[in-house]
């Protein structure tokens, strides 16, 4: 019984990486899968979660393989070209959706104290900062875990939705593809908040600092499992209720629309229900979006990193963690909605994984990084999968454009 109470005390990245993924621009985004394309993407959900675990648990046995972080190894391994134009590409990814998961908590605070959403970006911005960098890291991440569990109000949502099981089924294992440009922006969107690239970085750079050895591969793939399982479940279930609720009925323009997916069990509640999912999940993933652009900018340059450190001991670290919150807060100032904000940050994410599961899959079978630990069948399939997918619908919308 004690050595499975270590276990479980292990765990802790793969979680906190899987509850970040639905972020508000995660719930956002599934909530417009699900009203403008009702269930027809839940096929690809259903297909992205052993993407999604084949991606991170790439990323985690790489860092606990080697006890070095991504762009450490292509540093070594590879060009620093290379390096820095993957971090350059992850750090506009990442900042892109700080600002929007800013703006989303500004505008519903907005709503809610009568306080305008320009007015609260800062002291928003201080207190995630204030949380991160004056606490242990120990504590933040007791704090994310425990967060993570109030999104699951969203799978009671789908319940109480009552969606027709049929037409649920046979979306979720019959592919259904449109080739129209909002069909492909949709996939975008819903494969770039589900396999993002700032969750790559953040759990390789957390197995890192968690010190784990390759003892441990199992235990971390365990972590890595349930944290993708539970983000995609209540990610679906974004999806469903969405879908139920709001597909042929309603147009979603601002943020108060996407409430109503959860009115099957909130009511007339359901407003002040999302609001506290999205401030929940904006504090929970911020901070990782944050960290992932330090983690990787600092050992892109051979700085000292971590969490664990104190703010004189890795300035360069919590500089970057810092610019990239306030750097967020300065693109609220142009005049996009919260919206189209939230849901374009995550196509361009999505523009972005083809790259990085390229990296990975090449990263992955190298024996002269992993030795004996090289990938196996499972995580190749699916990397090539998420790889190919991706890729097309990229052109695809590219081609759309262009034509």
């Amino acid at each position: 019984m004690n050595k499975r109470l270590k276990k479980l005390e292990k765990l802790g990245p793969g979680i906190i990486t899987g509850g970040a993924g639905d972020d508000p621009a995660g719930i956002l985004t599934y909530t417009i899968v699900g009203a403008t394309t009702g269930f027809s993407q839940l096929w690809l959900m259903f297909l992205s979660t052993p993407m999604m675990i084949a991606v991170q648990d790439t990323a985690a046995k790489i860092a606990l393989v080697t006890g070095k972080s991504l762009p450490e190894i292509l540093n070594i391994y590879y060009s620093k070209k290379l390096t820095y134009l993957v971090v350059l590409f992850l750090a506009v990814a990442n900042i892109l959706t700080i600002g929007a998961d800013l703006q989303a908590i500004a505008k519903i605070l907005e709503i809610i104290i009568g306080i305008k959403a320009i007015y609260l970006l800062i002291p928003i911005t201080l207190l995630i900062a204030y949380l991160v960098i004056f606490k242990a890291y120990k504590t933040v991440k007791k704090i994310l875990i425990a967060l993570t569990s109030l999104l699951s109000v969203y799978i009671v949502s789908a319940i109480l939705a009552k969606p027709d099981l049929k037409q649920l089924i046979l979306n979720t294992f019959i592919p259904h593809i449109q080739p129209d440009l909002a069909f492909v922006l949709a996939v975008l969107g819903l494969l770039g908040t589900t396999i993002s690239p700032y969750m790559i970085f953040w759990q390789a750079s957390e197995e890192k600092e968690e010190h784990a050895t390759v003892s441990q591969a199992k235990t971390m793939t365990l972590d890595t499992a349930v944290g993708m399982i539970y983000s995609n479940v209540i990610a679906y279930a974004i999806i469903v209720s969405s879908a139920v609720m709001l597909f042929g009925h309603k147009e979603i323009k601002t943020i108060s629309d996407a409430a109503l997916a959860l009115k099957p069990v909130a009511g007339e509640y359901a407003f002040l229900l999302f609001s506290l999912g999205v401030i929940v999940s904006g504090f929970l993933a911020i901070p990782v979006l944050a960290g992932s652009t330090a983690y990787a900018v600092a050992d892109t340059f051979g700085w000292r990193e971590g969490l664990d450190n104190d703010v004189s001991d890795a300035k360069g670290f919590y500089l970057v963690f810092l610019g990239s919150l306030f750097v967020g807060d300065f693109i609220n100032l142009a005049n996009i909605s919260a919206v189209d904000a939230l849901y374009y940050s995550q196509i361009f994410d999505g523009i972005l994984l083809p790259v990085l599961t390229g990296l990975l899959f090449i990263l992955g079978n190298n024996k002269k990084i992993l030795g004996k630990y090289t990938n196996k069948k499972f995580s190749n399939f699916f990397l090539i999968l998420t790889f190919l997918v991706s890729l097309f619908a990229t052109l695809f919308m590219f081609y759309t454009f262009i034509a």
